[in-house]
């Protein structure tokens, strides 16, 4: 018994160390670039081929043949990787959702090289370049990560003279953490990363070479081999190299010891299954429970502005898609996977395209739904009768659904890299306990329903089935769903301010995308009429996720395109030549982010010869006619109707000056005051200048006076700063397309007292209202709208991030009708302040309360649910909708479900003109800022918290935001504003609360506090 363990343990040594070399490889490659390469296990398969290809095929030394494998071929592949693929991406900014595609394309793309050129066949004669004896090989680990460790000592924690710190390791940290800020300070960013990739790829081919002489050399099982010792790495919290090391060891030597168990009864195979793929365990263990890795991938993934689908394009796709019927033998035969595929890789479209979530195990849901379809069918499913095979397919589709779970609730709280492990650990864990397993697949075949046994008649079932998934992505990718789906996508932080319930959404997005799977894989395997688990291994998950990614993931003909591609390069030609090309366009998707089709989109039209359009001198003379031209008083000519006037709420020069309109469309807005940067506005009966006093404050400013149509002659109850006035007449800069004459109220010359501040104050409307509800009239008979009487408070919050107190029993008060502001230096805590109010930080003490209602534990959509929205000190807009989707969002997941509150908010922003049909990607900031403002105000919110919302903007539209501001609070909505522009709040502000360290040191009126703490 003691000669069987140590034998054993030697065993697991030997296995354990290949897997600790593993480990090293993929915690250097990350800590040098901030990528995890999935890649790995790819290049450790091709440097094994080669090292057989160099002695066994072309008879060179054992030795020569190694050291061009270790030293030269290996480092060049890492070098070459970092060089031409990840580089591009660094110097874009890194976006982690590109980095992985990048990583899986590269994978892909060896995999089918390899398939392509030595074959899809085994090898059973790799040479042996350490022997079989394991302390050579744990030696080998050992000192390797004991070199690596005195290279990579991390310098944190230790002090500035410590002799500890490596400098190598001190600029590798520094190029993770912010490379343009690296190569700033005098690093070399490209020679730290290309370092950190050779050594990357240096043990991935040591890993290969180890492995090969006791492993099936194939291009598809060592790949997935070396992916399923990941574990290792990712229990070391991709840091720790001697966690990394222990881990290996211990979990070979479990794995080893496990075989010689020999359970009995009906859970032997499965307990048999789990001794043999320990490694398979420690990564579902390690991805599931163990925290998410990957910390920088939560950050707001890049989005832009929807491609448009070429025009023709679903006329050609029915043709392409209805000539297969014309087909005849094993064309048809093999046409008949197409649309099959197609529904398999619309549920990425939906969870990944539409989503935002990266999913790596869809081949194992496609799996499910065929393995399912083929137990009902045989009467072999525990607790269910034999079906047709119709009905089959359709149980199997409802039972895998409700599995999607299984990916959905981790992504809950992960993102990034530490989901994509998380759903391709589910997929490994799959395929290694489900289909690979002979008590669940033996003798299992899948016929087709009656009377669709031919290939043509399945085709047209095949067909119809695929149109009612299409339905079904389109009902997905359109209307609410749809846009709560992109705004998840673009900005979830955005999205959960906005009112979507995140986490019920994500784990719709992923049983929808269960369900479609399952759908495709049950029609595949009628299709082929078998179960083939080697159809629906993880290996070709991640061709599938990389196909449908690179030729648009948000693109329903993007993934119909992919099916047939992948289907038609595999039939028609060696296989690997469908990976080897998704391979190609995924590593390239780092210049060309919008697909193939956009990038040959761009470069058409860069090449296509411009045409300057202009009007006849007929065109002109009619154009006069119909258009007549009015002069203002300022003599400057007057605006286009529909274009927003330079008094509009809150409409600055940016937008005149840099917004531009769609391709293919044109407008032009005349010169205006705010056309040309740095021109000086005349003077006018609604224009003052600099420096001239403000209007009497019974006098509204024109950007507060109510459009055409709205609450004329309701009065709101006079805000703290606001004197009765007469309620003036409409003006015309209230709406773009207003004419009307000027407000005989307004005295431009009116004395007004200073504010305390620099920014001359604009004073606040009454008479009316001027929030969301200020665009239209109500309808005849309604009842008034109930007032904004709620108070958000705070009450001993405490918030301590290890040994660092960054709240420390702070109270605050939001009361209805007035703007409180928090100031203070950086560090002060504010921002901390800030997030519990909202809901995206929970405190570790106190309470939050909303009127009378305790809302500390509530999740961001629940609060603004409830009527707390906010804004972002970041920009949280989505990049993909266009202004008025972005703002429809608001309304539509905001407190109250008004289908008219998006139109109100719009024109209360001034952006119910032409910008209003723009994509958010691109619009300069300070349109922005009044779209994410619009959406906030589109959910009727009680309480309004903003975060520096004056950040990226420039003067005139600072003192407009104010006047917006001013005018919410005098509606009797709750304002609270963390701002560092003092001038702003001065202007603004009723309160003003000091915060330093973590405590409020001062609060009291703005012109008291500040003129006491800054000077004046």
């Amino acid at each position: 018994m003691a000669s069987l363990t140590y034998d054993l343990t030697l065993a697991g040594l030997s296995v354990g160390s290949a897997a600790a070399l593993t480990g090293i490889g993929l915690i250097v490659t990350h800590r040098a670039t901030g990528v995890l390469n999935f890649a790995h296990g790819a290049v450790a398969m091709v440097c094994a081929f080669l090292l057989r290809q160099f002695t066994v095929e072309w008879g060179w030394p054992l030795a020569l043949g190694t050291a061009v494998t270790l030293l030269v071929v290996a480092p060049a592949i890492g070098v070459a990787l970092e060089r031409f693929v990840f580089r591009p991406l660094a110097v874009l900014g890194g976006d982690p959702a590109q980095t992985l595609v990048a990583s899986i394309g590269v994978f892909v793309l060896l995999v089918g090289g390899a398939a392509l050129v030595w074959g899809t066949g085994a090898r059973a004669d790799a040479p042996t370049v350490v022997s079989a004896d394991p302390w050579g090989q744990s030696a080998v680990a050992l000192a390797l990560a004991a070199a690596v460790g005195a290279v990579l000592r991390s310098p944190r924690g230790r002090p500035p003279g410590s002799r500890r710190r490596t400098r190598f390791a001190v600029e590798l940290r520094a190029v993770v953490d912010d490379r343009p800020l690296a190569v700033l300070g005098g690093i070399d960013a490209d020679r730290v990363a290309a370092a950190g990739w050779a050594f990357g790829s240096f043990t991935a081919g040591l890993t290969g070479v180890l492995l090969a002489p006791y492993v099936r050399l194939d291009p598809y099982g060592m790949p997935l081999l070396v992916m399923e010792v990941m574990a290792v790495a990712v229990a070391a919290r991709m840091r720790s190299l001697p966690v990394a090391v222990v881990v290996a060891l211990g979990v070979a030597v479990g794995q080893s010891q496990l075989t010689r168990l020999h359970p009995a009864g009906r859970a032997e195979p499965l307990l048999q299954a789990v001794g043999a793929n320990l490694f398979v365990v420690a990564l579902l263990v390690s991805a599931l429970v163990l925290p998410g890795i990957g910390t920088r991938d939560a950050l707001p993934r890049t989005a832009t502005a929807r491609v448009t689908t070429p025009p023709g394009a679903w006329i050609v796709a029915v043709v392409l898609f209805l000539l297969p019927l014309g087909f005849a033998g094993s064309d048809l035969h093999t046409s008949v996977q197409v649309p099959a595929l197609g529904v398999v890789l619309l549920s990425l479209v939906v969870v990944t395209g539409r989503g935002g979530q990266i999913s790596l195990g869809q081949a194992a849901y496609a799996g499910l739904g065929a393995l399912f379809t083929a137990l009902l069918a045989a009467g072999r499913f525990p607790g269910l009768p034999r079906l047709p095979e119709l009905a089959a397919l359709a149980v199997a589709v409802l039972l895998v659904a409700p599995l999607g779970v299984l990916t959905g609730w981790p992504a809950i709280r992960r993102h990034g890299l530490a989901l994509a492990l998380a759903t391709f650990a589910v997929g490994v864990g799959v395929s290694r306990f489900v289909f690979a397993q002979p008590y669940a697949t033996s003798g299992l075949s899948l016929g087709r329903p009656a009377g669709f046994g031919g290939d043509r008649a399945y085709y047209l079932l095949e067909l119809g089935l695929l149109t009612v998934a299409l339905l079904a992505a389109n009902a997905l990718r359109r209307g609410r769903t749809g846009r709560a789906l992109a705004a998840l996508r673009d900005h979830e932080p955005g999205a959960s301010a906005a009112g979507v319930r995140v986490p019920a959404l994500k784990l719709a997005a992923f049983v929808a995308g269960a369900a479609l799977a399952a759908l495709g894989g049950g029609m595949l395997g009628m299709g082929l009429r078998a179960f083939d688990a080697t159809a629906y291994d993880p290996v070709r998950g991640l061709l599938w996720f990389a196909a449908v990614v690179v030729l648009g993931a948000d693109s329903v003909l993007g993934a119909l395109a992919a099916a047939a591609l992948l289907v038609g390069l595999d039939a028609g030609a060696r296989g690997g030549v469908a990976a080897a090309l998704v391979g190609v366009l995924a590593v390239l998707v780092g210049r060309f982010p919008g697909g193939p089709y956009e990038a040959l989109r761009t470069a058409a039209s860069r090449l296509r010869p411009r045409r300057v359009v202009s009007l006849t001198p007929l065109g002109s003379r009619v154009r006069r006619r119909l258009l007549p031209v009015a002069t203002p008083p300022t003599g400057r000519p007057a605006r286009h109707p529909g274009t927003p006037g330079p008094a509009a709420v809150l409409a600055p020069r940016s937008e005149q000056s840099h917004t531009s309109p769609p391709s293919g469309q044109s407008h032009t807005a005349p010169a205006g005051p705010h056309t040309r940067p740095g021109a000086a506005p005349p003077p006018s009966p609604h224009t003052r200048p600099a420096g001239r006093p403000a209007p009497h404050s019974g006098t509204p400013s024109p950007a507060a006076v109510p459009a055409p149509g709205s609450d004329q002659g309701r009065t709101a109850p006079p805000g703290p700063r606001t004197r009765p006035g007469p309620t003036p007449p409409p003006s015309p800069y209230t709406r773009p397309d207003a004419a009307l004459p000027p407000s005989p109220n307004t005295r431009p010359g009116a004395p007004a007292a200073s504010p305390p501040r620099g920014r001359p104050r604009a004073p606040a409307p009454t008479g009316c209202r001027t929030g969301p509800g200020a665009g239209s009239a109500p309808p005849v008979g309604a009842e008034p709208r109930a007032p904004l009487s709620v108070s958000l408070r705070a009450r001993g919050l405490r918030v301590g991030y290890g040994g660092f107190t960054a709240l420390d029993g702070v109270d605050l008060d939001v009361r209805p009708g007035r703007v409180t502001a928090v100031v203070g230096p950086n560090g002060a805590g504010k921002s901390t302040l800030f997030h519990c109010l909202a809901g995206t930080l929970r405190p570790s003490g106190g309470r939050v309360l909303l009127g009378g209602r305790d809302i500390t534990r509530l999740p961001a959509h629940a609060r603004t649910r409830l009527g707390i929205a906010r804004t972002f000190q970041q920009l949280a807009v989505f990049p993909s909708l266009t202004v008025a989707e972005n703002v429809r969002v608001g309304a539509e997941q905001g407190r109250t479900a008004d289908p008219e509150a998006a139109e109100r908010a719009l024109r209360l922003l001034g952006l119910d003109g032409p910008v209003r049909a723009f994509p958010a990607a691109g619009l300069p900031t300070g349109t922005l800022r009044r779209v994410e403002l619009a959406r906030a105000l589109a959910g009727s919110p009680r309480v309004l918290l903003l975060d520096e919302p004056a950040a990226g903007l420039d003067a005139p539209e600072v003192t407009a935001l104010a006047r917006v501001l001013r005018a919410l609070a005098a509606d009797g909505t709750a304002l609270l504003v963390v701002e560092h522009d003092l001038d702003l709040v001065a202007d603004l502000a009723h309160t003003v609360h000091v915060m330093v360290a973590g405590r409020v040191v001062t609060s009291g009126p703005a012109d008291r506090v500040l003129e006491r703490r800054y000077g004046g």
